[in-house]
């Protein structure tokens, strides 16, 4: 299974793409769509429209993971990050990929980090648990451990699934 992690933003949207080989796991592909903050905000959403496009067309993930809404201090700031999970959402559906989300404290546990960590340490763990050996950005680190995320959640459910189908019989 192959999965997108996308740390929403509008300034900077981070995306990882981790592959599940067995019991492991490894990243493919991550980076930024960054189209700043000097263009107006239909513009920096068109651009990261085209941005996660084309990184779903290059990866041909089967799922899509993204962090939840959580609450921000700034009513603005939620509005307009809202706007960019929008256009990820968006794209997502475009190419019939299912969506599911995380909140922040739990996909830094789903690294082996406390739900409080700082993104220095989230970078350290997604490095040391994906064997990446360097991440640039942070938005980055935190798509590629939404996407881990997800994968450790998908092996759990299959082998409860398992589990209890198995004790059916």
């Amino acid at each position: 299974m192959r999965v997108l992690g996308i740390d929403p933003g509008t300034r900077v949207l981070g995306y990882g793409v981790v592959e599940q080989q067995g019991n492991s796991l490894r990243a493919l592909d991550h980076g930024t769509v960054s189209p700043g903050d000097k263009l107006s905000l239909e513009r920096r959403l068109h651009l990261i429209f085209q941005g996660i496009t084309a990184v779903i067309d290059a990866a041909r993930p089967d799922a899509v993971a993204i962090e939840g809404l959580f609450s921000h201090k700034n009513a603005r700031s939620a509005l307009v990050l809202g706007h960019a999970r929008g256009v990820a959402l968006l794209c997502a559906a475009r190419a019939g990929l299912e969506v599911f989300e995380y909140a922040p404290a739990e996909v830094k546990k789903a690294i082996g980090a406390p739900g409080n960590a700082e993104k220095e340490q989230v970078v350290k763990m997604v490095r040391g648990f994906l064997g990446v050996e360097r991440i640039d950005k942070f938005d980055a680190a935190d798509a590629l451990a939404l996407a881990v995320c997800h994968l450790n959640r998908h092996r759990f459910t299959a082998r409860l699934a398992s589990a209890v189908i198995g004790g059916r019989r």
